[in-house]
């Protein structure tokens, strides 16, 4: 959790955090050490940026799903042949 933490630029209990706000859950080695995926540790660096600009830790991780949601809707929409915008 500290190296995942100090590449992202945030404590091991701003991880725990967006855990608990259910942002992201790591999966457990066999020792019980938290692993991330590369995918999580973009996510907690947009959090940071949000936090970082005033944000509360719940409100960063619901725009954070929001936006997540909303990207994968547009994908969606473009495989089915609709354009973004139209």
């Amino acid at each position: 959790m500290g190296a995942a933490a100090e590449m992202v630029g945030v404590t091991p209990t701003f991880l725990r955090a967006l855990g608990a706000a259910k942002l992201i859950e790591p999966r457990r080695s066999s020792g019980g050490h938290r692993r991330y995926s590369r995918y999580q540790l973009r996510l907690a660096a947009r959090a940071r940026e949000l936090v970082d600009q005033g944000t509360p830790v719940e409100a960063a991780c619901r725009i954070i799903i929001l936006e997540d949601q909303l990207a994968e809707a547009l994908r969606i929409n473009e495989a089915r042949g609709h354009p973004a915008g139209h």
